[in-house]
């Protein structure tokens, strides 16, 4: 893909060919949520001012000196904040906490629109810990995420102040799951949907959903959710 992208000189261009050519069903979407042929570098800064370079040193950082960089905040593709606007379910997937889920949620508009729609919005919470998320419970994953979408730590005239509650209503967990589900302080942030998965065990990487099952449950939910509002409907006529 990384071909086809210098050859088009276009992100859009090299997905949807590499979505042709690896038969994806043309039903699903894949949007990258930052739509550039910038070079981007992923990036964070400490709390002491430190700025570290590269997913790689944030997740795995060493002792050697970073070069200097310029900040930048790029703006989130349109169509990804139009199918935000549209979609009747959100799913967080599993990944990188800090460098893989949240750098998508910090851009400007993503918060905004997901803290405004009264649909599903689902998190599901890694089998295991890693290196970035060592010690982290449950509720650890949901303050993380809500401060990304809040953009906490931005700058003061970009944050937002929504609760948990307004972008994780339901929270998947892998059956055996290695990380803490902390049901009280999930509650006291406003989360009180806790489902749990079955699960399968990976040599490599441990407890991961099983398949069937993850589908099955997103479906059920689906069901529900869209049964609550026909329902709903019926109620106020």
């Amino acid at each position: 893909m990384a071909g086809a992208r210098i050859f088009f000189q276009s992100l859009d261009a090299a997905i949807f060919l590499f979505s042709r050519v690896s038969d994806i069903p043309p039903e699903s979407l894949v949007l990258p949520v930052i739509s550039t042929n910038d070079r981007l570098t992923l990036g964070c800064e400490l709390r002491d001012g430190t700025i570290i370079r590269g997913q790689n040193e944030i997740s795995h950082p060493s002792s050697g000196t970073m070069e200097p960089v310029k900040k930048v905040f790029p703006l989130p593709n349109a169509a990804v904040l139009e199918q935000l606007y549209n979609v009747d379910c959100i799913v967080y997937g599993m990944g990188s906490l800090f460098t893989s889920i949240c750098p998508s949620l910090v851009l400007l508009g993503i918060g905004e629109i997901i803290s405004s729609r009264s649909c599903l919005k689902v998190l599901m919470l890694n089998g295991t810990n890693d290196r970035e998320t060592n010690g982290f419970s449950a509720s650890c994953f949901v303050t993380a995420i809500t401060d990304a979408l809040n953009r906490t730590y931005g700058e003061p005239c970009n944050r937002l102040q929504n609760l948990p509650s307004q972008y994780i209503n339901t929270l998947l967990v892998p059956r055996n799951s290695k990380i803490s589900v902390d049901v009280n302080c999930l509650s006291a942030q406003g989360i009180f949907d806790v489902i749990v998965v079955d699960s399968l065990l990976d040599p490599r990487v441990g407890i991961i959903y099983d398949p069937k099952s993850l589908i099955r449950a997103l479906a059920d939910l689906i069901e529900r959710y869209m049964k609550s509002r026909v329902n709903g409907l019926i109620d106020t006529r």
